[in-house]
C-alpha cells in the first residue's frame, strides 16, 4: 500500500539482495580487465576509430579475419559495460560504435591507456595479487618479490620486455596527467626559468611542458640507462644520475608517480636532494609534485582511485604506498620545507607545490 513505511523484514532483503550483487561482481571482476584486454589486443578500438562509420559483426570480424562467435559474445559484454555502444549503420543495421572509454583504449591516441591496461594485465604484474595475505602476514617481503623472487626493478633490469611495458605505461599516463596538470593550475609553472623532471624515464612530460611553456628548459633526470635510450628533445637535456645521492640544480624540480615507490625515510631523503637542488633559487625555488592523496571518508569517484592505487603499492613494491594530506605534511615537513599547498585537477593525481 502506498505511504506503507517498508517492514525491517524488507530492509534486510534488500541489503541481501544488493549484496548479492556486489559479491557477484567481487568475484568475477577480473572480467571486464580481462575482455578489455582482449579488445585492445585484438585492436578492436583502432579499427572502429579508423573506421569511423558503425561496423557490423560480420564487417568487425571480417576486419579481424576471425569467427563472429566469440567476438559477438565479446562485444556484447564490453557494451554492457559502457566500453562499446551500438548504433545503426548507414544501410540501416545495428553495429558496433565507439564511446568516450573505448577511445581510451586506442593504441595511438594521446588520451589513450591502452599500454597501462596492457602492463596492469600482464602476467607479470598479475602474479603479486594473489600473495597479497602474505604481505599482510609478513610485512618485511613483499608481494612481487613472493611471486618472481626479486623486486619490481630488478626483474625489470633482467626482463627488458616488461621494462618496455612499465615505460610504456607511465608514457600513457603522462600524457594525460601533464596537460590536465597545465589546465587546472597553469600558473604553478609561470617565470621557472629550467625544470629538473625527476624519475623522468624517456623524457614524455618534459616534452609535453616545455612545448606548452617554452620558456623552461627542461633536464631530464634518471638512471644512467634509462636516460641513455631517450629521444633527445630540443630544449631538453638528459642527465644520468641516482636521486638518493644528488639532483641536478634547477629552478623547480618536477616528481610525478615517483615518490609513491618508496618509505617516508626514503622520500624525504629524495626530497632533501630536490630542496638542495633548488637552494640557489631561494624564494623562487620550488617542488612539484604529483601524486594521489588519499581521501579516507571518501571523496569523488576519481580520488578513490588512490586507495585503488594504495593497493597497486602494496602488490607490486616493496616500500611504496599512496599518501594522505597529513602524510604529505609528514615527508615535506622532515624533508625541511617550511609550506605546501595541495590543487585537485582532472586526475586521479593532485598537485603539490613544496616551498623551501
Amino acid at each position: 500500500m502506498e505511504g506503507v513505511e517498508k517492514s525491517e523484514a524488507a530492509y534486510v532483503d534488500d541489503e541481501i539482495a544488493q549484496a548479492q550483487v556486489k559479491i557477484w561482481r567481487i568475484l568475477f571482476g577480473f572480467t571486464e580487465m580481462a575482455a578489455a584486454k582482449c579488445a585492445v589486443e585484438l585492436g578492436i578500438p583502432d579499427i572502429l576509430e579508423n573506421h569511423g562509420d558503425p561496423m557490423t559483426l560480420s564487417q568487425l570480424s571480417s576486419a579481424l579475419n576471425c569467427s563472429s562467435t566469440a567476438l559477438f559474445r565479446i562485444m556484447r559484454f564490453l557494451m554492457n559495460r559502457g566500453i562499446f555502444q551500438e548504433k545503426i549503420t548507414k544501410q540501416g543495421s545495428m553495429g558496433y560504435a565507439q564511446t568516450a572509454l573505448s577511445r581510451l583504449l586506442t593504441k595511438d591516441g594521446n588520451e589513450s591507456l591502452a599500454s597501462m591496461l596492457l602492463f596492469q594485465s600482464s602476467s607479470a604484474i598479475i602474479a603479486p595479487w594473489h600473495y597479497l595475505s602474505s604481505r599482510v602476514l609478513d610485512d618485511k617481503t613483499s608481494a612481487f618479490v613472493r611471486a618472481h623472487g626479486m623486486d619490481i626493478w630488478q626483474h625489470g633490469a633482467e626482463n627488458p620486455d616488461d621494462a618496455k611495458l612499465l615505460d610504456e605505461a607511465m608514457a600513457s599516463d603522462t600524457r594525460r596527467t601533464i596537460p590536465a596538470v597545465l589546465e587546472g593550475c597553469p600558473e604553478i609553472f609561470d617565470g621557472l626559468s629550467s625544470v629538473v623532471n625527476v624519475g623522468g624515464g624517456d623524457g614524455t612530460a618534459l616534452r609535453i611542458l616545455i612545448k606548452a611553456c617554452p620558456w623552461i628548459r627542461g633536464i631530464n633526470f634518471d638512471l644512467p640507462r634509462v636516460v641513455a635510450a631517450a629521444p633527445e628533445c630540443e630544449g631538453m637535456e638528459h642527465v644520468g644520475g641516482d636521486m638518493f645521492t644528488s639532483v641536478p640544480k634547477a629552478n623547480a624540480a618536477f616528481l610525478k608517480w615517483i615518490l609513491h615507490d618508496w618509505n617516508d625515510d626514503e622520500c624525504i631523503q629524495i626530497l632533501k636532494n630536490c630542496r638542495e637542488a633548488i637552494s640557489e633559487y631561494g624564494s623562487a625555488g620550488k617542488v612539484i609534485i604529483v601524486e594521489a592523496v588519499i581521501e579516507e571518508k571518501g571523496g569523488d569517484e576519481l580520488k578513490d582511485g588512490g586507495l585503488v592505487l594504495d593497493m597497486v603499492m602494496l602488490a607490486q613494491t616493496d616500500k611504496g604506498k599512496e599518501r594522505t594530506a597529513e602524510e604529505w605534511t609528514y615527508v615535506l615537513r622532515e624533508a625541511g620545507f617550511t609550506r605546501h599547498t595541495i590543487k585537485n585537477i582532472q586526475s586521479v593525481l593532485s598537485v603539490i607545490e613544496a616551498f623551501p
